[in-house]
């Protein structure tokens, strides 16, 4: 250990009668306290701030270039977004989009086609036209030039000014050229999108036919270009942020008041209730854990008749569309079913070991007891927190939307009548695509890791707070009660903004780049397997298994030494490195003597997190579920991400509150050890409570002694 701490982190009679040594510690009137400090780790302190100017550039970017209507609305064949009221002409209640020649929507979909479904004339409407039933119905360009109708006075003729048309746009039609093009095919709206039913309609079909109207194609292909656009993995990852868009209401209800208030009446109980707190916990945790995986096999299909519809409005009850939505919910039922089966038989294996966690969290209860504002001062970091997240929400979905709407590059030949010169031009045929620049990817990456970072230095300043608080509580538990700062949180509070920042910043940048570079790998790992047709061996199966846990651990025991290495930090005082150095010594030289009991401990607030995040995402099932949310604009593609983002935020901030817990015990284990260490096995200043929970039917005499 390189010599005794107690001159530092406490009152050691050995050390205060030494009065001090050349490393600037001071025994009897110094203390956890008052000894001499001195600010850590400045170089990465710079660099955090750094990052933080670089995250607000990068945000102010998307803020400038991002519309996130372009994640939820298609565009029209001028390069307008649906809905958007900026638009020429004003699209705010046109926001579905149809594509008015059908023969293009098939030209489209044939093999090495240089017509992309991109390119086809579309135009933005309040709703998906459908063919009459005793003629024809007609849908016509927006009117401009010679068509002397306002949009609204469009709107309510149902797009149609067939009969104001001279001669010439009449056979322009007929042509399926324009400026009118008529409604053969039944459509419904699939994500704002008019899916074509390749099921044309005789009487329409007939009567356009007796008008000379060149031949339109009725294979079934238009079905499927369209469904294939529709389902592409990048506009369902566009849906998929658009509904977190969509779902904001339910994710501060879901993802910030609610654990927010569980986290809290998890504490009281635990202050008041402990004896009973590690069964209630266990039992909840599996009964939540079967919850949200029956949700999830309802709207997935595979229970009741609730299922995902991925049409907005009203359908033909006789056609049956499906998306890839669906599949992802398929995935997740499966898997939250092997959670189900994990989680049930792990529960039975603990059974006989939740004793000893009553015992490791009524020292907590007690810590709580004495240092109450403990309780309250998570709410600090929590508002911290639900303030940036509100700002990187907004920042991510607008740097998700920021790519240039661009006209296509293509080689095809079309005709349009174009109303404004009021001639058929051939020129113009290519549509717009939104395109998406190397550098935006880059900073979406970089605003994600951001984020990560953020949330890790945040919970990291909570825990170091805390530990400071309990190591006060705990070291000055041999002397007078004044010994005790009248407001330890805030002098720990206090000794983290003036002298630890930097080590936080270190700390909680080492765990980011693990989880980071884990992350990238398990990318890489998939486009290679996807990009790869050969079939992957057993060997090679097993090496990429055995790669994925390996780095698992490797960020379990990163994660782990951080959180001592902060305890450390703030007792000592001393740097990251140097704190996670005398935070290791200590646990590997009384493994035997805490293993058990904080590996328990650490179980049973692990399940308690993730009773929090579940109940959350069960809530947020819930709130998903009303009307509000199944029709019109509210209407979400799939519940996975809202539900799964409020899971992440709830887990977020149970981890806030429940480190109140979590780094009392390891405060109090790791001063119980130097304690031990400094006065040959005998712990002076352990609480009763903690010499009862430790040293219990013998069991302190048996673990020191290794047996």
């Amino acid at each position: 250990m390189g010599g005794p701490l107690g001159a530092i982190i406490g009152r050691c009679p050995v050390a205060a009668a030494s009065g001090g040594n050349e490393d600037g510690r001071i025994g009897g009137d110094g203390g956890i306290i008052r000894h001499n400090r001195k600010c850590r780790d400045l170089v990465f302190l710079i660099i955090f701030i750094a990052f933080w100017v670089a995250m607000i550039v990068n945000s102010s970017f998307g803020f400038n270039q991002g519309n996130p209507l372009r994640l939820m609305y298609g565009l029209d064949y001028k390069g307008n977004i649906c809905g958007n009221r900026h638009a020429d002409p004003d699209l705010r209640e046109l926001e579905v989009r149809y594509w008015l020649n059908p023969n293009q929507v098939y030209q489209s979909g044939l093999k090495n086609s240089q017509f992309d479904l991109a390119d086809a004339k579309s135009i933005c409407l309040m709703e998906c036209p459908i063919p009459s039933e005793d003629g024809i119905n007609w849908v016509c360009d927006y009117p401009e030039g010679d068509i002397r109708l306002s949009v609204d006075d469009w709107i309510d003729r149902d797009y149609d000014y067939y009969e104001y048309l001279t001669t010439e746009t009449r056979n322009s039609s007929l042509q399926l050229q324009g400026p009118c093009y008529p409604v053969i095919f039944p459509s419904v709206n699939v994500y704002w999108s008019c899916q074509f039913i390749a099921r044309a309609s005789n009487v329409s079909l007939k009567q356009w036919q007796q008008m000379g109207g060149v031949d339109i194609d009725e294979n079934i292909m238009i079905d499927k270009t369209i469904h294939r656009a529709i389902n592409s993995p990048s506009a369902v990852l566009k849906r998929y942020m658009a509904d977190i868009w969509k779902a904001g209401p339910v994710l501060v209800v879901c993802g910030g008041i609610l654990p927010l208030f569980l986290s809290i009446i998890w504490l009281l109980m635990i202050r008041h209730f402990v004896a009973g707190m590690t069964w209630i916990t266990v039992i909840l945790f599996n009964a939540l854990v079967i919850s949200v995986a029956m949700l999830y096999y309802r709207k997935a299909g595979w229970i009741g008749s609730d299922a995902l519809s991925v049409v907005i409005g009203e359908s033909d009850p006789y056609v049956h569309i499906s998306g890839r939505e669906i599949n992802h919910l398929h995935v997740v039922a499966v898997l939250m079913t092997i959670v189900m089966i994990i989680s049930f038989l792990s529960s039975i294996a603990i059974v006989r070991r939740l004793l000893i966690a009553t015992s490791v969290l009524k020292v907590a209860a007690k810590v709580i007891g004495e240092v109450q504002a403990l309780i309250i001062f998570p709410i600090l970091p929590y508002v911290i927190l639900a303030i940036f997240y509100v700002f990187w929400f907004s920042a991510a979905l607008h740097l998700f939307s920021s790519g240039q709407i661009l006209k296509n590059d293509c080689n095809v030949n079309c005709c349009s009548f174009d109303l404004k010169s009021n001639k058929v031009n051939c020129d113009n045929c290519c549509g717009y695509s939104i395109h998406y620049t190397p550098h935006i990817g880059i900073s979406i990456l970089f605003h994600v890791f951001g984020c990560y970072w953020a949330t890790q230095f945040i919970i990291a300043c909570s825990s170091t707070v805390i530990a400071g608080s309990v190591a006060s509580y705990y070291w000055a538990r041999g002397e007078i009660s004044q010994e005790i700062p009248f407001l330890p949180v805030f002098s720990s509070m206090k000794r983290l903004l003036r002298y630890n920042l930097g080590s936080v910043a270190l700390g909680s940048l080492i765990v980011s780049i693990v989880e980071w570079v884990r992350f990238i790998l398990e990318a890489l790992r998939r486009r290679i397997r996807h990009g790869d047709p050969a079939p992957v061996t057993c060997i090679e199966k097993l090496m990429s298994t055995s790669s994925q846990c390996c780095l698992g651990c490797i960020d379990w025991t990163i994660k782990s030494v951080n959180r001592n290495a902060y305890i450390m930090i703030a007792i000592t005082g001393k740097g990251f490195n140097r704190a996670s150095a005398i935070a290791t010594g200590l646990i590997v030289n009384n493994i035997l003597r805490i293993g058990k009991v904080n590996v328990i401990g650490d179980v049973i607030l692990y399940l308690g997190k993730l009773c929090v995040s579940l109940f959350c995402a069960l809530f947020a099932f819930l709130m998903l579920d009303t009307h509000k949310y199944k029709s019109a604009h509210n209407k979400i593609s799939s519940p996975l991400f809202p539900v799964l983002v409020s899971w992440g935020l709830g887990y977020v901030v149970a981890t806030l509150f429940f480190a109140v817990v979590e780094m009392s015990i390891d405060t109090i284990i790791l001063s119980f050890c130097q304690d031990a260490e400094e006065h040959q096995g005998t712990a002076q200043y352990a609480p009763p409570l903690l010499m009862a929970t430790l040293d219990g039917q013998g069991e302190m005499q048996r673990l020191t002694q290794g047996s």
